[in-house]
């Protein structure tokens, strides 16, 4: 079974000509039905709406029972700035509480009949114990969430603590490692310097036989190239000779006869 919602609202009801008088409206939310106990301090008023009549109503406005309910109790739970609400005489001591709101563009009006109370007194101290332990419970969560809020601000002032200290001692390794490495970074220049310096004397101290050498096998190269050419004549006379020999010899000798 479905455990009933308790909600509780103050009105400011004005009466025609008169000053606006307060009135407490706590409601008590079924799944099927509702009741609300009305009290002004002095005087406290009933209305227990049946299962019934919530669904006539929900009926005739063309709603499910879950529906109106459900927007009974957002009228009555909390005082929507856009409503109209009224808390009249009825006749006989009774009441007729009203609220507006609208539909489709339309401005509706819900009215329901309060009875006056068998017992004032009873009916108002119930809303009152309702109030008082409603404020005791958001008492008990304000200092909750208070505790909470300074737990967390203690740690977010230590997070911060934290990261400036962080960010102070990264600034120092950083100066600390780039004074280093520019240290390092010089010397190494200074080394390349050296070599490039004893490099350069070394190349023109050889330069000079170098040249020397290169010309000499310059002037080989070109003895070797007109050997190898004079060979090569050489060799085709001595083939000519001997085929104009051979040719020779093998012609017959003597006269022909006639």
């Amino acid at each position: 079974m479905d455990t009933p919602r308790h909600t509780c609202l103050k009105l400011d009801t004005r009466v025609a000509g008169g000053e606006a008088e307060p009135v407490f409206v706590k409601g008590t939310w079924h799944p099927t039905r509702f009741d609300l106990s009305i009290t002004d301090g002095l005087h406290a008023w009933n209305c227990h709406a049946t299962e019934e009549e919530v669904k006539e109503r929900a009926s005739s406005w063309d709603q499910t029972v879950s529906d109106y309910l459900d927007l009974a109790e957002r009228y009555l739970g909390f005082q929507q700035s856009g409503s109209v609400y009224g808390f009249s005489d009825a006749g006989n001591g009774s009441k007729r509480l009203s609220w507006t709101f609208e539909k489709e563009g339309t401005k509706l009006e819900w009215r329901w009949k309060c009875q006056p109370s068998p017992d004032c007194r009873k009916t108002t101290a119930q809303v009152l114990d309702f109030l008082m332990d409603a404020n005791i419970r958001l008492s008990e969560e304000v200092v909750w969430k208070m505790q909470s809020f300074d737990t967390l601000k203690l740690e977010a002032e230590k997070c911060l603590a934290q990261s400036e200290k962080l960010s102070s001692d990264k600034s120092e390794f950083e100066s600390e490692i780039y004074g280093k490495f520019v240290n390092v970074l010089n010397t190494k220049k200074a080394k390349l310097r050296e070599l490039r310096d004893r490099l350069s004397k070394q190349g023109t101290a050889h330069q000079l036989p170098e040249d020397e050498e290169d010309q000499s096998t310059d002037k080989t190269e070109s003895f070797d190239e007109g050997t190898d050419d004079d060979e090569d004549d050489r060799g085709k006379n001595i083939l000519d000779s001997s085929k104009d020999a051979t040719t020779s010899a093998s012609k017959p000798r003597g006269r022909k006869r006639k």
